[in-house]
C-alpha cells in the first residue's frame, strides 16, 4: 500500500471525522451481467437504476452499485441492528462457524475475548435467529443487544 502524503492524509482524517457512519451494500458487477441475471435488456436496467438513483436508494459508478441506507430502509432493513454475542464450545468452533454462515444475518465476526463470535441481525429476525442458534450443537451461550440509534 502506497503511503499517503500529509495533505491527502489530512483530508482523509477530516472526511472520516466529519462523516456519518452508514450501512451501504456494494455490488461490483457489470450492468450487462446484472441485466442478464434479471432477464431484462441493459437499456431497461438503466431505466430502473436511474429511478432508484433519483430516489437515492442506490449510488452508481464505474463498475459498482451501492444500496444506500435509504434503499435498505425501503427493503425493511433497519440501520439499527441487533447484536448477538455467542460463546462456543472450543471443540465445535469450526462446525458452529459454518452453520452461522448459513443463517439469515447481516454480518458475522470471529472475535477474541469472553465470547467467540458476534453476529449482526435485523431486529425483526432476532427471535428467529436466537431460536436457530439454540439448535446448533456447540453454542454454549448467547447474549443479545438491540441498537437504539447510532451515536457516531
Amino acid at each position: 500500500m502506497e503511503p499517503l502524503t500529509r495533505r491527502p492524509m489530512q483530508l482523509l482524517q477530516m472526511l472520516y471525522g466529519k462523516g456519518k457512519a452508514t450501512n451501504i451494500y456494494s455490488l461490483h458487477m457489470k450492468q450487462n451481467d446484472l441485466a442478464k441475471q434479471i432477464g431484462i435488456s441493459r437499456q431497461a436496467l438503466n431505466v430502473h437504476l436511474r429511478k432508484l438513483r433519483n430516489l437515492r436508494y442506490i449510488r452508481t459508478g464505474r463498475g459498482f452499485i451501492d444500496v444506500t441506507e435509504k434503499g435498505l430502509n425501503a427493503l425493511g432493513i433497519s440501520s439499527n441492528p441487533a447484536f448477538v454475542f455467542i460463546k462456543v464450545s472450543p471443540r465445535k468452533r469450526g462446525e458452529v462457524y459454518k452453520k452461522i454462515k448459513q443463517l439469515a444475518i447481516q454480518r458475522a465476526f470471529r472475535i477474541a475475548g469472553d465470547v467467540d463470535a458476534l453476529i449482526m441481525v435485523e431486529r425483526t429476525k432476532l427471535d428467529e435467529i436466537l431460536s436457530e442458534l439454540s439448535y446448533i450443537e456447540g453454542v454454549k451461550d448467547t447474549k443479545s443487544y438491540v441498537a437504539i440509534e447510532p451515536i457516531k
